[in-house]
């Protein structure tokens, strides 16, 4: 009988053991739960989900996220792109979104629902997209108007059947109100509202053109428009998570 020889099958410092034994959480200080798979820093993770979670990422507002978002922005665009979803960054206007993939050569699943702007808030976002050409054009450094202007000049598109005019003033209020919260204007005063560059990304001069020709179109003999009908011109859609 021959002895075999234990001393060829001891492990070489080359060796890989078959099996690799778990880390404890607090043995691995890059985990930051039990479990942890990522391995996106912790800030950087943060600013992946603000993507997510906002419509935009805006620079003024947001400096710090958006440093790291330049700093890892490949390694986000990564993660994204595997949801089909594309991370569009505007550097010069300082503004960053996502955007959901489509595609008619691959099964895309869709992760981000589209939401059109109500009648109210396009015509609003046309206003203030109309004031913030006129005022850049000119050489101004910036836009600003008054909540009593913008309702001044919305209000003579409503007709008696939107309701009474209290009613519509409510609509326009909350329309403005929207716009605020997702940083296309910012309330510098009471009533009195500085435009920001957004208002470029969000109603292109294209679409603008289209939607002033339409509303130009309109007379008070004209049949009401309705809100299926304006946001069918401006094409305006918000994308969300679904």
């Amino acid at each position: 009988m021959t002895d075999v020889d234990t001393s060829a099958l001891a492990p070489t410092p080359d060796d890989t053991p078959a099996f690799i034994a778990p880390v404890a959480m607090e043995n691995d200080p890059d985990a930051l739960f039990a479990g942890d798979r990522g391995i996106l820093d912790a800030d950087v993770r943060r600013v992946l989900v603000r993507i997510l979670q906002r419509r935009f990422l805006l620079a003024e507002n947001s400096p710090a996220e958006w440093k790291l978002l330049l700093e890892h922005q490949q390694m986000i665009e990564s993660r994204l792109n595997d949801l089909f979803v594309r991370l569009v960054v505007d550097h010069d206007r300082g503004v960053a979104y996502k955007e959901q993939v489509r595609s008619d050569e691959v099964d895309v699943p869709i992760l981000l629902k589209d939401e059109a702007y109500s009648r109210a808030e396009t015509l609003v976002l046309v206003y203030l997209r109309t004031v913030f050409q006129r005022e850049t054009t000119s050489g101004a450094p910036s836009a600003r108007v008054d909540v009593e202007e913008v309702e001044q000049t919305v209000l003579t598109y409503f007709a008696e059947s939107d309701g009474t005019r209290a009613s519509q003033q409510r609509a326009v209020r909350t329309a403005i109100a929207r716009l605020d919260r997702e940083g296309i204007i910012e309330e510098e005063s009471e009533g009195r509202y500085r435009i920001g560059p957004l208002i470029e990304i969000v109603l292109s001069a294209e679409v603008l053109r289209e939607l002033q020709r339409w509303l130009d179109e309109q007379t008070p003999d004209a049949e009401p428009a309705t809100s299926g009908d304006v946001e069918a011109v401006a094409s305006l859609r918000e994308e969300q998570n679904a």
